[in-house]
């Protein structure tokens, strides 16, 4: 067995540490989102009683990006969630995967566009019962963003939820 010197371990743990603590340089694909990660955002519904929190940080020295995701509502237990984005190198585009709390599970892609991101239409799923809807987020300049998000009836397109979100930190 081979034996390894205290100075060894220690030097791993610092060089560790350091790159823990290091900004991530995202895969060319992520770049679009790189202004979100290291940030919380949060945003007030309309009438001001629930609010909406990302807090976004780099995963695996850039390679994906974590979003986790707190809705408040009064009276009511927080509705959490995290969102994992990744570059899906065979598909050549950002992907994404979001688990919630209640068991909702929902997977789709993220385009960049010239004031923000697409989300294309995705399927939100729990037991059975789908929702299909789609998003985008448009930045507002390096502080703030608007996120906008239509859910599909049966008789067309309808806006789910309209609000900024603001740089929390």
């Amino acid at each position: 067995m081979r034996k390894i010197s205290s100075a060894a371990v220690v030097a791993c743990l610092l060089s560790s540490v350091a790159a823990a603590n290091a900004p991530a340089v995202p895969p060319e694909a992520l770049q679009p989102m790189a202004f979100l990660a290291g940030h919380c955002w949060k945003g007030e519904f309309p009438g001001g009683k629930m609010t909406d929190e990302h807090c976004f940080a780099w995963m695996y020295d850039g390679k994906a990006l974590r979003d986790t995701h707190t809705v408040r509502m009064p009276g009511k237990p927080d509705a959490r969630g995290e969102t994992t984005y990744y570059v899906d190198s065979s598909l050549r585009r950002v992907e994404f995967l979001y688990l919630e709390n209640g068991g909702w599970v929902s997977r789709g892609a993220v385009e960049a566009t010239p004031d923000g991101l697409a989300f294309e239409d995705a399927r939100y799923v729990e037991a059975g019962d789908t929702l299909f809807y789609r998003a985008r987020w448009t930045r507002r300049g390096d502080a703030a963003y608007e996120a906008w998000a239509e859910a599909q009836t049966p008789t067309g397109w309808r806006t789910m939820f309209r609000l900024v979100l603001k740089r929390a930190d």
